[in-house]
């Protein structure tokens, strides 16, 4: 009997544990169920990065499955407010490399990868792509995050 009263009480104690620990990663849930494919092609001239489409929109306060082709010679890094904190991060997949900074994710010269995300709240933010070599000439494109709702 006191070995099942042990056995009971460890593991009410490690579902306790993996559901707060749990809990503190979780987001809200999404606006919406879908999880449109969104591709941003990078491409560089002279070694200066440029993202296509130079206006990205997106679903506000949803899931996305962002793709990313770098089509340049240059190791890039993608950047977007908050978006890229590890909380909005779902998954990643392929040649992009998360960043310290947590606000970019690296993406190899030639490489594609995949980005699972949750987008912010709705309004209009600014995005952009930056070469590794040249830091001084960033791209900068719009982000505007749309509420699926209207």
């Amino acid at each position: 009997m006191p070995s099942l009263t042990r056995t009971t009480l460890a593991a009410a104690a490690l579902a306790l544990l993996s559901g707060s620990v749990h809990a503190a990663n979780d987001l809200p849930p999404p606006k919406t169920d879908a999880m449109p494919p969104v591709e941003v092609t990078i491409t560089a001239e002279n070694g200066v990065p440029a993202c296509a489409p130079a206006e990205l929109r997106l679903p506000a306060q949803s899931n996305v499955d962002l793709h990313v082709v770098n089509q340049s010679n240059e190791q890039v890094s993608l950047t977007a407010p908050q978006i890229f904190q590890n909380k909005n991060v779902l998954h990643h997949d392929g040649d992009v490399v998360h960043v310290a900074s947590n606000d970019a994710y690296l993406v190899k010269a030639n490489g594609k990868g995949e980005i699972r995300l949750r987008t912010i709240a709705a309004g209009e933010y600014t995005y952009g792509c930056t070469a590794t070599s040249k830091q001084d000439k960033p791209f900068t494109g719009k982000l505007t995050l749309i509420d699926p709702a209207k």
